[in-house]
């Protein structure tokens, strides 16, 4: 496992940037239920692309990836790539802390991350919590610094509330405190069943 350029590598075949592509399609299908006219140009290459900050061919290669881990299936040639919840909440608990660890940092300026999200704040009671932050030049928390999964996380997490909770919630899980894992894991499940 290595860092090169602002992203994580695991055997040459998952990349860290296509958690983030699988967690941005789970916020797309999640909106999906709500307006269907929407939900096709939001599933284009060039639309997910624009949101979380990869290129094209990124994209591409990371859907690929994911089809062949098992982590996303299509219905049909044609059909807008799915992702497999079930697998992908597996993964998330018991493999991401170990395949793209985070380990807390010096103290940074950036977006808050883990429970000191918006929208997460509260879900974990403990006066001993860190705040943890991704740097972000144009973030506005403090906290100690945690490396995001990939360098345009801050940017898709302030496009995308709902994939900003995902997003925090996997760091959770990334830092491995035993109780934040449990709770991540209560909240990840509530909010993937919610909208399957």
């Amino acid at each position: 496992m290595s860092i090169v350029h602002g992203q994580w590598t695991v055997s040459n075949s998952m990349k860290s940037q296509d958690i983030l592509v699988l967690l941005k399609l789970v916020a797309i299908g999640q909106r999906q239920q709500h307006d269907l006219r929407w939900v096709h140009e939001a599933y284009s290459v060039r639309a997910i692309a624009e949101e979380i900050g990869l290129g094209k061919s990124e994209i591409s290669n990371s859907i690929t990836r994911s089809t062949a881990s098992g982590l996303i299936y299509r219905n049909s040639v044609r059909s807008p790539p799915q992702v497999h919840t079930r697998a992908l909440l597996e993964f998330l608990v018991y493999g991401l802390r170990y395949t793209f660890p985070a380990r807390p940092g010096s103290m940074a300026r950036g977006l808050a991350t883990s429970f000191a999200a918006p929208g997460l704040k509260g879900k974990l009671m403990s006066g001993g919590t860190s705040k943890f932050v991704w740097p972000y030049a144009e973030g506005h928390d403090s906290g100690q610094s945690i490396e995001p999964l990939y360098k345009s996380v801050p940017i898709a997490a302030e496009r995308d509330e709902e994939l900003y909770a995902y997003l925090a919630l996997a760091d959770a899980l990334r830092i491995g405190n035993p109780r934040e894992t449990q709770v991540a894991r209560s909240e990840l499940e509530a909010r993937i069943w919610h909208h399957a």
